[in-house]
């Protein structure tokens, strides 16, 4: 059965439930919140979408609903406020996220896991720590959604399809995350090679592109347009084996010389979970940067370990 179940109503579950719906690939989608009121309403609210788009049955869900599901994506948790870093969340959220992983793989053990709380470095290293035999099945969202705010900002500055734009960033999602760019291409050609962007340049389009969930904050508060679309495409990768390549939250296992915590890479995605590992060829800046982003994180799970 095409069936994902999310727990977590707010901004961020109910915007995936519907990114989800407007696709048209499942047969149910499950929603789960602790707020019952606000889960019955959005649930509701959802329904009225459907005739629109396919026929996704969506309903207020309990934890049975895993069972017969396909992939489980928890989003519930406290979300960011004006002024905290990922990181800061670190203590609200472990306990929520573990207590909820507990409760999904009690009830499906094979369920695909995608984890978007936030910090979701840690929360994935974690979650895969207490199951290290489902690791390759446990995900996190990553900088799926930093990767496309940077083809985003690429696409304005040169004038291209940000589906022509193959470039990723990587390590933490937050503030020690860095951009790819020594593999970055457009098409088949490397960006060197199609544009005289000045190393000033490059750096005002990271910084952007790393700074963007600050602003939208900031703004309105929360960010769950562009999560929800990533959290779409993860989906329909497994659920169609599709074998995307994504960057996303997971245990490296000692590629790009990454090992002992969870940070973005890319990896092909299927309906297993991680399908496949691969090396990168980075320079040498790229590679030290990336160390400092595993040992930042490694540093803050310690202080939770």
């Amino acid at each position: 059965m095409r069936k994902v179940t999310i727990i977590g109503a707010g901004f961020v579950g109910s915007t995936i439930a519907y990114s989800l719906i407007m696709e048209d690939n499942l047969e149910e989608i499950a929603l789960i919140d602790i707020d019952h009121e606000l889960v019955e309403a959005e649930v509701m609210d959802l329904q009225h979408s459907v005739p629109f788009r396919g026929n996704t049955k969506v309903k207020n869900g309990s934890y049975k609903d895993v069972r017969d599901s396909k992939i489980a994506i928890i989003t519930c948790g406290a979300s960011q406020k004006e002024g905290d870093t990922r990181l800061d969340l670190t203590t609200k959220n472990l306990q929520i996220v573990s207590e909820v992983a507990e409760k999904i793989f009690s009830e499906n053990p094979e369920v695909i896991l995608l984890i978007i709380t936030n910090p979701v470095d840690i929360l994935t290293h974690y979650i895969g720590e207490m199951y290290p035999d489902k690791k390759d099945r446990i995900i996190g969202s990553g900088t799926i959604l930093d990767s496309a705010r940077f083809r985003s900002l690429l696409s304005q500055r040169l004038q291209v399809s940000p589906q022509s734009i193959h470039a990723y960033i990587v390590g933490e999602h937050g503030d020690s995350e860095l951009p790819l760019w020594s593999t970055a291409t457009i098409g088949n050609v490397s960006l060197e090679d199609f544009s005289d962007l000045t190393e000033n340049e490059k750096e005002e389009i990271f910084q952007e592109a790393k700074n963007a969930a600050y602003s939208i904050i900031k703004g309105k508060s929360a960010t769950y347009y562009a999560i929800s679309a990533g959290a779409g495409q993860i989906t329909e990768s497994i659920l169609f084996n599709k074998r995307r390549v994504l960057p996303v939250s997971h245990d490296p296992k000692g590629r790009c010389g990454v090992e002992g915590i969870s940070l973005s890479l890319p990896v092909v995605i299927g309906e297993n979970g991680i399908e496949k590992r691969f090396d990168l060829k980075i320079s040498k800046e790229e590679r030290a940067r990336l160390k400092y982003s595993a040992d930042k994180l490694k540093k803050a799970y310690k202080k939770i370990d």
